[in-house]
């Protein structure tokens, strides 16, 4: 029996000679790990996609899923067990967890600004104090109930200590991934939230180091011993390690690649730091998460780190810990009444004492009850770090199978039911003031135009300020314009950190940056600001792509917006052809137009004015208007007539009267009345300004006069043309409408940009996501004319 039992933990070769050598890979070390590896990947990644649904964050799935391979599901065949985690495997299986989880707590570290904790409100310090001292107290008399039952034999100071610990923390990168998905980051509850959770964090930490050294197996010296030199080596991070760090950070600067030898190097001291304080009895998580927090935030030393180890980290490494976690983990441990009653107790222990603690404190600083019991569940958040603290307790046997699977049966629970808790009990009303001007065609031409330009990348940024430098006019009160800079919440760390350094202010995310290392999109349009008459504001909206169109239509309707720009979703190449981004980026158009406040317009842009921003002397455009007639024709029109006020633009309009069909006589009379107004204001005397009438029957007559047309910079079309019945182009993209699709086909055109537009319609079926409330104080955030050429009008911050 024993020769059997050395025989099965008998090292393992590192690789396989292969099966034709008669050797099975799966007794060899690599080849094993790599199926784990793919096995665990493709499992998590299919229960988050199951789950996404529900709106649940990864972690959750990752839990999951390493419970089902672990002893509780799968791991309870024992054949399946021993062929793809045999125990002679685990040790290399943790190895790989610890390390890929030293890294990831290194990024915690990194996206861990102390600056934005001492600038903590009093109200989020009282709430984070409230909301980890009762779970504690509660926890520890939770311990003593475990230790009578289920934990009978343990140590009573670190059983104490790590139950209290489990109870009270809150996972500071998992709440602020929920808050993104229920759009409350911006909020004033998420900036509160994220500010108590942020504290917690950092408490959680010192709590934990004193659990671990509590729960060494020397004398009580010892321990003293080990949170000392735990302490000697903070603080050695902070006056030794951090000068270094600073000084590689500062020879980084802004647009150059930062040194292959500076991200080795601090990669070798996480490293470094890692071992310093396994050998002091701490943990090797520790050191990474000092050094993560010593690293400078400023400048672009930071953000390389964060893209250079997240996607390996999160995406293959840290869910081994996971399944780590899960094949230590045995459900079925929890026997009978009495183990699940326990279940029950810490469940309701951990909920009622972070719950009370948090609303009770909220209350205190005048928090309304339904904002106080949100911040509650919010803060009752479980994740990773609650993961970490467990099975740390579990290795140093202060924690045994029972009392490990119902703690984290009780992480899994409190954060599943956040955000179906959070959804039904707080939905923040987007609400906003009433306006008149929500479209470009006005009773006053002279009143102020507002307009929402968006984008996906940088490549867009010079067509977006050449639009704007040609929609300018020249009236008096201008036109002031809302640059969104639309970017999609992915999964990535740096997506949180992004969030971090965004959530300011108002609603998506403004750039708010007050240093040198602004971001190159500001510093794009803040430069373009100080040459023109354009007030310009530049935002950012972080979201998930499904919902990123709120962001949209919410900030168009609180920023009283008249046009909202859409880039097509499809991107022109070199050889003339459109490539698709994806679907999705598709539906955002959709979902915008379905919902928009105001009149909108899809650009499918082919590069207005070239790849670089025209100066405005020498800016020299033909624009063509495709007139065929309806409310979205007059919409184009109207566009027109304020771009042909711009000297260097020369406007040609294409009116074409069909000979069947077409408009009706009501709308008719009213394009004449219109196209009356335009021949007698704007077209006349002016040598800038064609227009023509063309009689067509047919879509070939149609197609023949718009390629007659000759070279143009931009056409002008409206979305739903009374011409649909007669120009039946198909499509794959309905939201350009017949004309716009036609010009769209890279067989038409490989130079000449198209702005689709579709005017807002007061009459007409609104699906509004901002209830309009008459007396609400709205700020609108103009950045005015007197603050022209500075950055107070971008208020980087």
């Amino acid at each position: 029996m024993d020769n059997a039992a050395a025989e099965a933990l008998k090292p393992m070769k590192a690789t396989s000679d292969g099966v034709f050598q008669g050797e099975n890979p799966l007794h060899s070390a690599l080849p094993l790990a790599i199926l784990q590896i793919c096995i665990v990947v493709v499992l998590t990644r299919m229960l988050a996609f199951i789950l996404r649904p529900l709106r649940q964050p990864r972690v959750i799935a990752e839990i999951i899923g390493g419970i089902l391979l672990g002893p509780s599901a799968v791991g309870h065949n024992t054949a399946f067990l021993n062929t793809v985690f045999p125990k002679q495997s685990l040790t290399v299986l943790d190895t790989l967890a610890n390390i890929g989880l030293l890294y990831f707590l290194f990024l915690v570290g990194l996206e861990l600004d102390l600056r934005a904790i001492r600038r903590t409100g009093s109200a989020a310090l009282v709430i984070a104090v409230a909301g980890i001292s009762l779970p504690f107290i509660m926890g520890i008399g939770t311990s003593f109930v475990l230790q009578h039952t289920v934990a009978r034999g343990v140590p009573m100071g670190p059983f104490l200590v790590f139950i209290g610990v489990a109870l009270s923390i809150t996972a500071f990168p998992v709440l602020a991934r929920i808050l993104a998905e229920l759009k409350l980051l911006t909020t004033d509850l998420g900036r509160m939230v994220m500010s108590a959770a942020a504290i917690n964090d950092v408490v959680a930490w010192i709590f934990l180091a004193l659990a671990i050294a509590l729960s060494g197996s020397g004398s009580p010296l010892v321990s003293l011993w080990v949170l000392l030199a735990g302490a000697g080596f903070v603080l050695a991070a902070f006056l030794l390690l951090r000068p270094i760090l600073t000084w590689m950070a500062r020879r980084s600067p802004e647009g150059e690649p930062v040194k292959e030898l500076y991200i080795c190097g601090t990669l070798a001291i996480v490293l470094a730091a890692g071992f310093a304080t396994d050998t002091i009895g701490i943990h090797a998580l520790f050191g990474a998460f000092i050094v993560g927090i010593v690293v400078p935030k400023d400048g672009p030393f930071a953000g390389v780190l964060l893209e250079k180890v997240e996607d390996l980290i999160s995406s293959l490494f840290l869910p081994l810990y996971f399944v780590s976690s899960g094949l230590k983990t045995n459900v079925m441990t929890i026997k009978g009444g009495d183990s699940w009653a326990l279940l029950v107790l810490v469940v309701a222990t951990a909920c009622i004492g972070k719950i009370g603690g948090t609303v009770i404190a909220s209350l205190i600083v005048r928090v309304p009850f339904r904002e106080a019991l949100t911040l509650g569940f919010l803060m009752n958040t479980k994740g990773l770090v609650e993961l970490i603290i467990l099975n740390i307790g579990k290795d140093r046997h202060v924690l045994n199978d029972e009392t490990f699977a119902i703690l984290v049966l009780m992480a899994l629970i409190t954060t599943f039911i956040t955000t179906p808790v959070v959804m039904a009990i707080y939905k923040p009303a987007r609400r906003g003031a009433p306006y008149k001007n929500r479209a470009v065609q006005r009773l006053n031409p002279h009143d102020e135009f507002r307009m929402m330009a968006c984008f996906h990348s940088t490549r867009n940024i010079p067509t977006i300020i050449n639009l704007m430098e040609s929609s300018r006019g020249t009236r008096k009160r201008g036109i002031t314009v809302y640059a969104m800079h639309l970017v999609e919440l992915s999964e990535r760390s740096s997506a949180i950190s992004m969030v971090h350094k965004a959530r300011r202010n108002g609603m998506p995310f403004w750039n708010k940056r007050r240093n040198g290392n602004s971001d190159q999109l500001v510093v794009a349009f803040e430069t373009y600001q100080q040459l023109s008459r354009v007030s310009i504001r530049a935002m950012t909206a972080i979201s998930d792509l499904q919902t990123i169109h709120e962001d949209v239509v919410t900030s168009a309707h609180q920023k009283r917006a008249a046009l909202i720009v859409l880039p097509f979703h499809k991107l022109h190449q070199m050889d003339g052809h459109m490539e698709s981004l994806g679907n999705q980026y598709q539906h955002i158009n959709q979902r915008v137009l379905h919902h928009a406040p105001c009149s909108v317009g899809i650009l499918v842009d082919r590069g207005l004015g070239g790849a670089a921003q025209v100066a405005a002397s020498d800016v020299s455009y033909t624009i063509v208007v495709i007139f065929f007639g309806g409310r979205d024709d007059r919409e184009a029109l109207a566009y027109g007539m304020r771009m042909v006020e711009h000297p260097g633009i020369g406007l040609h309009v294409l009116r074409f009267l069909i000979q069947s069909g077409g408009a009706t006589a009501s709308d008719r009379s009213t394009d004449d009345a219109f196209l009356e107004e335009f021949r007698t204001k704007v077209a006349n005397g002016n040598d800038s300004v064609r227009y023509e009438d063309k009689l067509v029957g047919g879509k070939e007559e149609v197609v023949e006069v718009i390629k007659a047309t000759g070279r143009c910079n931009l056409f002008l079309v409206g979305q739903g043309t009374p011409c649909m019945p007669l120009a039946d182009w198909s499509s794959d993209c309905p939201e350009l409408g017949p004309v716009g699709t036609y010009l769209a086909l890279p067989e038409f055109s490989t130079v000449a940009s198209v702005m689709v537009m579709k005017q807002y319609d007061p009459t007409a079926k609104h699906y509004e996501l901002v209830e309009e409330v008459a007396d609400i104080a709205v700020d609108v955030d103009t950045p005015g004319p007197s603050n022209r050429g500075t950055n107070n009008s971008f208020r980087a911050g």
